[in-house]
């Protein structure tokens, strides 16, 4: 079964600074059929004003992983880290026990484009942690491994048995990925435009999957995306 979610379906929220897509239902947003898929609890798009952004606030018992789509976004946490990160850039903060952070545009003449991911962790009242790695040169025509809870293949570890893949399509390429079992999976297509299972998508469409054994996805045109698979 594959449930498709429109992008102009999705929560909106226009701040001025920020200009927000929420898949699940966030802040003021609320959807009692979008609540939240598996442990996949939050995915916003959101697009920053430079120089502005998100201040110092709490988070606990969350991973969140942040991509970068385009422009340049500046972190600080109260663990002392400190980055810039740039497109295709990919960071995992493990919320645990507590942590502050800020994420802020980096640049004073141009937006940045992301996207912000929540997934439920594990177990709560984890040791805060984290992580980040750039996938800017990942090879196109595959998916490649950017999260998960062992940490495989390079991938970031996160605190739930949730594996997120990148994907970066050329027109006409396709990719097959197994989900396995009684897993369950959720596909972001950030850009382009895809067919999943013969399922054609759009910028913004998210496609949630149950009872599939695989996932055939092919690319009509040069595309970008993220691909969960979920307990």
């Amino acid at each position: 079964m594959i449930q498709i979610r429109k992008s102009n379906e999705r929560g909106h929220a226009e701040h001025g600074w920020l200009d927000s897509y929420h898949t699940f239902s966030f802040a003021d947003y609320y959807d009692p059929k979008h609540t939240h898929f598996r442990d996949l609890r939050v995915i916003n798009e959101d697009y920053v004003a430079p120089e502005m952004g998100f201040g110092m606030h709490p988070h606990r018992d969350m991973e969140i992983i942040t991509y970068v789509v385009s422009g340049a976004l500046r972190h600080s946490d109260s663990m002392g880290n400190t980055a810039v990160m740039r497109a295709g850039d990919v960071q995992r903060i493990s919320a645990g026990s507590g942590i502050l952070h800020s994420e802020v545009n980096d640049s004073t003449t141009d937006p940045v484009h992301l996207l912000q991911i929540w997934i439920l962790p594990d177990h709560k009242g984890a040791k805060p942690g984290y992580a980040e790695k750039s996938f800017a040169k990942a090879e196109p025509g595959k998916l490649h491994l950017i999260a998960s809870q062992t940490g495989a293949d390079g991938s970031i570890a996160i605190n739930q048995d949730t594996s997120l893949y990148l994907g970066k399509l050329g027109k006409g390429d396709t990719v097959k990925q197994t989900i396995g079992g009684q897993r369950h999976a959720w596909l972001q297509l950030i850009q382009g435009g895809l067919e999943v299972n013969g399922t054609p998508l759009q910028p913004g469409d998210a496609a949630a999957v149950s009872e599939v054994d695989s996932l055939v996805i092919s690319a009509n045109q040069a595309s970008e995306f993220l691909l969960f698979n979920l307990n």
